[in-house]
């Protein structure tokens, strides 16, 4: 008899769902706006999590399966899930304390957390919560010297993997962001504050916490930056397109596990194996840079038809996974690995401190489900129970 796992999390919240709308009612409008904001008219943003629905799975019922275990190998550490919380700038302004309560998280749960360069704690904070276990990605600056710097600092902490990201050419267009002024350079307005004033609890939790700032980055401010002098800051530090030779340089310089984000294109992925990178991320930066653009699971498909490249690195997907049914999902059409990010910002949202706990056991919970629902045993099985249609 196969032995069964059992998972306790809040029963008032199963599903991502119920953590958004706990969680809308308790973050500030400007702050959730800026979570959930994609681009323009936010197509894409809709296509992510919808083009899920168009993959099905099929069980088996009468096969006879043992224990299951969906803990996964990546870059010579294995995870006890095939899933991690994605990088999110400005990460503590949407519920504070945020990358230190998820990095803590993660790392008890042996699942990797992923540091932004834009986020609110510096990567030797993160890298001691964590016990060295958070990735780091990378917003590749202008200048050389403060990438190089970046690269030292984090050899110095040990960190496990660099993610380069490379779909930022330009700044998307977001409206939502716009109107709240959280684009370059944010500005708090009247709207903003009475937003926050209605929000008691994130309020007394931002005094506790300080107001949030860009931690990794503060070495190489001047201090006592306005919002409009921060905003030109941002703007001449990370204005430049990423392209083949920005990436060799850092291959040349990283010596440990190297994963570029935002590839979407066969062209993409193979510059990148060409490169020498470890893996890539398969993603549109959450839906909110193109909004003519294909959704991630869309594009993972596509990368997946012809299986040429599934030897030679490993292709995760990040984008509009919102159970551990789209995990499966995921899994069925090719993906080695999994990330999500806005479900864990709900979960910070909705349960503070418990949130980070709550949404990592909620998801453990729901694939186990799938596993034994399907009768597989390991996450390498999920593609033989695809329905190709």
């Amino acid at each position: 008899m196969s032995k069964k796992i059992t998972y306790t999390y809040n029963s008032r919240y199963p599903s991502v769902a119920d953590l958004r709308k706990k969680a809308k009612s308790r973050i500030p409008k400007f702050a959730f706006d800026y979570l959930e904001g994609g681009a323009n008219e936010e197509l894409n943003l809709a296509r992510n999590e919808s083009d899920f629905d168009d993959i099905y799975l099929k069980p088996q019922y009468l096969h006879v399966a043992g224990d299951i275990d969906m803990s996964v190998e990546l870059f010579g550490r294995r995870y006890s899930a095939p899933f991690g919380i994605s990088p999110i700038g400005l990460q503590g302004l949407i519920w504070p304390n945020a990358p230190e309560i998820l990095a803590k998280a993660a790392a008890k749960h042996d699942i990797p957390y992923t540091l932004s360069t834009v986020s609110t704690s510096s990567i030797e904070r993160i890298a001691e919560v964590s016990d060295g276990k958070a990735w780091f990605q990378l917003y590749h600056p202008t200048e050389n010297q403060l990438r190089d710097d970046i690269l030292r600092r984090l050899k110095d902490v040990e960190c496990p993997v660099l993610v380069v990201l490379v779909d930022v050419p330009s700044f998307g267009l977001r409206y939502r962001e716009i109107k709240s002024g959280l684009s370059m350079p944010p500005k708090m307005n009247i709207s903003n504050i009475f937003q926050a004033m209605i929000r008691p609890t994130w309020g007394i939790k931002t005094l506790q916490h300080g107001i949030p700032s860009f931690a990794t980055l503060k070495p190489y401010m001047e201090k006592g930056l306005d919002l409009n002098q921060l905003g030109k800051f941002m703007n001449r530090t990370f204005t430049g397109k990423v392209n083949y030779e920005k990436v060799k340089a850092i291959r040349d310089i990283w010596k440990g596990p190297l994963v570029l984000k935002g590839i979407t294109t066969e062209q993409d992925l193979q510059a990148a194996i060409e490169l020498g990178a470890d893996g890539v991320i398969v993603s549109n930066h959450g839906g909110r840079q193109i909004d003519a653009g294909e959704s991630s699971i869309r594009s993972l498909i596509q990368l997946n038809a012809n299986h040429v490249y599934k030897e030679k690195i490993k292709i995760m997907v990040d984008g509009g996974i919102r159970s551990g049914v789209d995990l499966g999902r995921a899994h069925a059409v090719g993906s080695d690995f999994n990330f999500m990010g806005r479900p864990f910002m709900y979960g910070l949202g909705a349960l503070g401190d418990q949130g980070g706990d709550h949404t990592i056991t909620m998801f453990k919970a729901q694939l186990y489900q799938v596993m034994q629902q399907l009768t597989l045993e390991n996450i390498s099985q999920f593609p033989g129970r695809l329905i190709q249609r």
